[in-house]
C-alpha cells in the first residue's frame, strides 16, 4: 500500500474517475470540489474531503488540479484560499487542465518563489480514457519534477510523455486538439455525404474502420454520431475553449491554420445556440441542418 498524500482538485467528468484510479492504486487522496456529490463519491472510497484548495495543498505532497478553463485555475491557485496560500517548499503542483501556456509559466514562477515546483500535464482520451486509465498525458516542466510525478501520472494514463519546459504540455495539447478536431470534421462530412445518398451510417462506419480512415475519432465519436448520442464525453464548450487557446498560440506565432479557424466557428455557433453541454460529436448537427 502506498502512503504518499496526493491532493486532487476538480472532480468533473475527467477528474472524478482519475482520482478514483489513484485511490484504487493505494494513494491517500485529499480532495476538493464545489460539487459535494462528487466529493462524497470519493470519500466513500476512502478519500479525505477538504474545505478549500489551500487545505488540499497543506495536506498533500503532490497536488493535482483539473478544471475547465484559465479563470478557474487562477482562482484555484491564486485565490485567497488557493493552492499558493497553502503550498510549502518541496511540494509539487500538477495542472492537468487545458489552459494557455502563459498562465502555466505564471503559476510556475509563483511556485518556484515559494520553494515548490509545478508541471503542466494536460490529457487526451476523454471520459473513457479517464475511466480506463488509458489517458495520453503531455507534460511540460523540469525533468526532476517530471520524474517525481511519473509514478502518479502512470496510474492515470498509459502514455506519459515529457515534452519540454513549462508550457510545452499545453502546446502539445493544442496540436492534439487541432488534429482530433479536423479528423472529426472529416468524419462529419463523410457521414453527411453518405446520409444524403441513403447509405446506412452504421455500415459505412464499419467499412471505414477496416481501412485507412480508421481512427480513435471514428471508433468513439463516429459511433456517437451513428447513434445520435450526444451525451457529453467531451463537451463542445470545452473543445471550443481548446481551439480558442490553439488559435491564440497560432496568432502569436503568425501561423495561419484555416481548418482550425473553421472548426472554431462551427463549435462557436453550436455553443451560441445553447448546445455547449453536448458532446463535440454534435458537430454533425450543423451539416444535418444545412443539408436538410
Amino acid at each position: 500500500m502506498l502512503t504518499s498524500g496526493i491532493g486532487f482538485i476538480g472532480l468533473g467528468i475527467m477528474g472524478l474517475p482519475m482520482a478514483g484510479n489513484l485511490i484504487r492504486a493505494g494513494y491517500t487522496l485529499f480532495v476538493y470540489d464545489i460539487n459535494a456529490s462528487a466529493v462524497q463519491q470519493l470519500t466513500n472510497l476512502g478519500a479525505k474531503a477538504c474545505g478549500s484548495p489551500k487545505e488540499v495543498a497543506n495536506s498533500s505532497d503532490i497536488i493535482i488540479c483539473i478544471v475547465p478553463d484559465t479563470p478557474h485555475i487562477k482562482e484555484v491557485v491564486f485565490g485567497t484560499e488557493g493552492v499558493a496560500a497553502g503550498i510549502a517548499a518541496g511540494k509539487l503542483f500538477i495542472d492537468m487542465s487545458t489552459i494557455d501556456a502563459s498562465t502555466e509559466k505564471e503559476i510556475n514562477e509563483t511556485m518556484v518563489k515559494l520553494g515548490a515546483d509545478s508541471l503542466d500535464a494536460p490529457v487526451s482520451g476523454g471520459e473513457k480514457g479517464a475511466i480506463d486509465a488509458t489517458l495520453s498525458i503531455m507534460v511540460g516542466g523540469n525533468k526532476t519534477a517530471f520524474d517525481k510525478a511519473l509514478p502518479v501520472l502512470q496510474v492515470m494514463g498509459n502514455k506519459v510523455n515529457h515534452m519540454g519546459g513549462i508550457g510545452a504540455g499545453q502546446i502539445t495539447k493544442s496540436c492534439n486538439q487541432i488534429a482530433t478536431a479536423l479528423t472529426t470534421q472529416g468524419i462529419v462530412e463523410a457521414f453527411t455525404l453518405a446520409g444524403t445518398a441513403g447509405i446506412d451510417l452504421e455500415r459505412l462506419r464499419e467499412v471505414m474502420l477496416g481501412g485507412f480512415a480508421n481512427s480513435r475519432a471514428l471508433q468513439i465519436t463516429g459511433e456517437k454520431m451513428v447513434r445520435k448520442d450526444f451525451s457529453p464525453g467531451f463537451k463542445l464548450q470545452l473543445y471550443r475553449k481548446d481551439l480558442r487557446i490553439a488559435r491564440a498560440v497560432t496568432a502569436e506565432a503568425s501561423i495561419h491554420l484555416p481548418g482550425t479557424a473553421l472548426l472554431f466557428e462551427e463549435m462557436d455557433s453550436l455553443v451560441s445556440a445553447g448546445k455547449g453541454d453536448l458532446d463535440f460529436s454534435a458537430l454533425i448537427q450543423i451539416f444535418d441542418k444545412q443539408n436538410g
